[in-house]
């Protein structure tokens, strides 16, 4: 190991956090808390992670997506989008990448979306 500078690119992520949430535009839909099964990966900037100051608490993470499951957001679209573009907001954060899934969505399968919010995008 040379005594380069070396930059590091570390991922948190949150895998299938389930919470019943505000969405949906159809008329048996609103009003109606319904299922979202929804995982996110933050890309960061750091060095040498190794205080919880160095990277991102992924208690936080599921914390705004629980607090936007609180509102009424018609399109899984616009949740991820939300949810992107406020952890993208957070120190250290250059990706978020949010996956959201709808079990009810369709008879049969899964329905879902998948945003990415880049900084400086």
């Amino acid at each position: 190991m040379t005594d380069e500078k070396m930059s590091v690119v570390a991922s948190v992520r949150v895998r299938e956090l389930s919470l019943l949430a505000d969405i949906g535009i159809n008329p048996d839909e609103v009003g109606r808390r319904q299922p979202l099964v929804i995982s996110v990966e933050l890309l960061l900037a750091t060095s040498n992670p190794e205080t919880i100051g160095d990277t991102v608490d992924y208690r936080r993470v599921a914390a705004a997506a629980e607090g936007l499951a609180k509102v009424h957001i018609p399109l899984i679209e616009t949740f991820a989008y939300r949810l992107g573009s406020e952890l993208i907001g957070w120190d250290k954060v250059i990706e978020a990448r949010v996956d959201i899934d709808k079990p009810f969505a369709l008879t049969r399968g899964t329905a879902g979306v998948r945003v990415v919010v880049r900084r400086g995008d």
